[in-house]
């Protein structure tokens, strides 16, 4: 980015930010955010950890509905859309997502880490809060919070008997509809929330030689029930269960014969790709307040399917009649991914009001995994997946993984405004994965000590300073059993950060920062082996990422509010097996991100009030590979809402990428993709539609 590119999208973004609008993580009839960031409940200003909170009014201003409307919001992250229907790619100070492998965040469903990346793209509906970590979050959250942790809890039922009616349409002919009701079966001792989803797409991404479009969305629908017991003033529990079902677009790439990130092409495969899966979540939480300390308890199981089909060379017979590697044959992919786990949780906390605060905890994981992958090429041309169709590559893997875990942390006041606060973690992961052809079976173990160390310091009441040692680890594991490389590392690494927190003017300004210094070791990133339909999942032996966090939430006026966040992520690989790639970025670098956001709610007449809301996002230079060949330039998005509400009822417009800006969301060069042609992803084009609400 030039230096008058930067000026011009920082002053963009902070001529937003002295706007009207609504602070994200401001409720606006609350002054105080209660978030749960560290398993107890406590003010967010309290915590010293760079912490992004969303309250469920937030989440409505802001229209938030799924993951990557949640990191839109959110400095130095970025979030990809590529691979299959639900596949997603999520970045966070330097540290991304692979496929096929641990994300690098926690995502938690209340309370339960979801452990796949295709469980973290899900539609988000029926929300209390979100809170978004930065940083590792090892000591707390465990295995695979090395760049941070998403926090994400739904709406619990209450007493009083309510509902709502959410009715969306945008172009694409898209219908987005959800629901719930909530109220008391016993009061006070059995309460019922029912809540669901439904989106359909025709699509917006065109394939130009099929005609249709890539990215529709047949249905993708979710039901989810919670049910809170109160046998007793002591005892609470907590029972959720939640069934998704969908069939959508799948492998939705480009082949970009130039090999140019800022060529930017339609889809033109001939081969028809779509995802079909379905998913089940059960949960069952109990709590226990024996006065100096509340024991918790949380079981969970799930299971998750997809079938993928997909085009595999991303062209057609007529533009390039040689297909694949010029062979003469078009070729096609399939995949069949079956996911079963099984968690268990116990910890105990101590209560907050006192000077020494502590919390233990065990935690159990079980993951059984199933992946068929296959390559085909099409014999007759029906550019179907039948019985005429080539089988030229075959992977059929079982993996059975096995987690335990071990936590502790303790804050305790040295003064009335310092604290000590440590923490612990010892994680194991046991994998074990069998090659079904074969019958071939191999073993290996993962374990890491996780220690944090923190000092904060506050001065007065919303003001603080800390500094923080943290470390993290992602768990390694196997490759396809036929690849060259069967087995990869696990990462480590180890974060220095130093931070503020402070409210001004009677907290009408929070103004929040940190700046963090990351040392990594097998730093994981993967390619694909066209020739035997695999993804690799390789790691680079040290990468020094370093960089800062501004965000700032301003209410400038009675319903008048703004938001405004910078970050950088400076990665430079130290060591690597390929001496060339020494000095790059880290695949997924994006060094520069802008967010800003600014909103008005008020009142039109005596009933009727207005509302109005301005999102602009910028997005920096990328970096796709680690050989930093291929080079994304900036671009911003800017969006906006705005709608009238009357008592329970509310008619909004919305408008996503007003400006249509053209971008890949995951892009690959052949060296990388397996391919003999670069492939990208389109980034999402301009979305625009209304909504209405009712609540009862």
């Amino acid at each position: 980015m030039t230096g008058r590119n930067l000026r011009t999208a920082f002053l963009a973004s902070a001529a937003l930010a002295i706007l009207p609008g609504a602070a994200l993580a401001q409720d606006a009839e609350s002054d105080e955010i209660i978030i749960t960031a560290q398993q107890r409940a406590e003010p967010l200003r309290n915590v010293p950890i760079q912490v992004t909170a969303f309250t469920a009014q937030a989440v409505e201003d802001a229209g938030i509905k799924s993951t990557s409307d949640i990191i839109a919001q959110v400095p130095n992250i970025t979030y990809d859309r590529g691979d299959t229907y639900r596949s997603n790619f999520i970045t966070m100070r330097g540290l991304t997502q692979i496929n096929n492998a641990d994300p690098p965040i926690a995502f938690v469903l209340d309370g339960v880490p979801q452990t796949n990346q295709k469980q973290l793209g899900v539609t988000l509906f029926d929300i209390e809060r979100i809170e978004v970590l930065k940083g590792p979050q090892g000591a707390l959250y465990g295995r695979n919070a090395v760049g941070g942790a998403i926090n994400v809890v739904t709406k619990a039922p209450g007493n009083e008997l309510e509902g709502f009616v959410n009715l969306g349409y945008a172009n694409g002919d898209t219908i987005d509809v959800s629901a719930g009701v909530s109220g008391a079966l016993v009061e006070d001792k059995v309460l019922l929330r029912v809540s669901g989803s439904y989106t359909s797409s025709d699509g917006l991404v065109k394939n130009d030689f099929r005609g249709d479009h890539v990215d529709y969305i047949d249905h993708d629908y979710s039901l989810r029930g919670r049910m809170i017991l109160k046998p007793t003033d002591l005892l609470t529990f907590d029972l959720r269960a939640e069934y998704s079902d969908f069939r959508g677009g799948s492998n939705s790439y480009a082949a970009v014969f130039s090999g140019i990130p800022r060529d930017f092409v339609n889809p033109q495969f001939n081969f028809p790709a779509y995802a079909e899966g379905d998913s089940v979540d059960l949960t069952g939480k109990f709590d226990y307040d024996f006065g100096f300390a509340t024991l918790t308890g949380i079981s969970a199981w799930a299971k998750f399917q997809q079938n993928n089909r997909a085009d595999l060379d991303f062209r057609n017979p007529v533009d390039s009649p040689g297909g694949i590697f010029g062979l003469g044959f078009q070729a096609g992919q399939g995949q069949n991914a079956k996911l079963e786990t099984f968690s268990q949780e116990l910890r105990l906390v101590s209560a907050s009001d006192q000077d020494f605060r502590w919390l233990v905890g065990l935690y159990y994981l079980n993951t059984d995994r199933a992946l068929v992958t296959r390559g085909f090429i099409d014999i007759d041309g029906s550019d179907q997946f039948d019985n005429t169709a080539l089988l030229i590559a075959n992977n059929n893997e079982t993996n059975d993984n096995n987690a335990y875990a071990a936590f502790a942390q303790v804050d305790y006041d040295l003064t009335p405004t310092l604290t000590l606060t440590g923490g612990i973690r010892y994680d194991e992961d046991k994998r074990e994965q069998t090659n079904v052809v074969t019958g071939a079976v191999r073993k290996t173990s993962f374990d890491r000590v996780q220690p944090k160390v923190t000092l904060t310091w506050k001065p007065e009441d919303g003001r603080l300073v800390y500094a923080t040692y943290s470390t993290g680890f992602r768990s390694g594991g196997f490759n396809a059993p036929n690849v060259t490389v069967p087995v990869f590392d696990a990462e480590t690494l180890d974060n220095f950060e130093v931070g503020f927190k402070t409210q001004w003017f009677d907290r009408k300004l929070t103004l929040n920062g940190a700046a963090y210094l990351t040392n990594v070791k097998n730093y994981q990133y993967f390619y694909v082996d066209a020739a035997t339909a695999s993804q690799i999942i390789d790691t680079i032996d040290k990468v020094q990422i370093k960089g800062f966090e501004i965000e700032a939430m301003a209410k400038l006026a009675p319903g008048l509010d703004a938001s405004f966040g910078v970050g950088t992520t400076d990665s430079e690989i130290k060591r690597s097996l390929f001496p060339s790639d020494v000095g790059n970025h880290s695949p997924r670098t994006v060094p520069l991100s802008i967010n800003s956001s600014i909103q008005y709610r008020g009142d039109l007449s005596e009933t009727v009030a207005g509302f109005v809301r301005i999102e602009h996002q910028h997005i920096g230079k990328k970096y796709w590979d680690a050989d930093n060949a291929s080079v994304q330039n900036p671009y911003d998005l800017l969006n906006a809402r705005m709608g009238v509400e009357f008592g329970n009822y509310g008619l909004y417009a919305f408008a996503r990428n007003i400006f249509n800006e053209k971008y890949y969301s995951e892009f690959f060069q052949p060296k990388y993709s397996g391919l003999d042609v670069a492939i990208g992803y389109r980034g999402t084009p301009r979305t625009y539609g209304v909504e209405a609400k009712v609540k009862f």
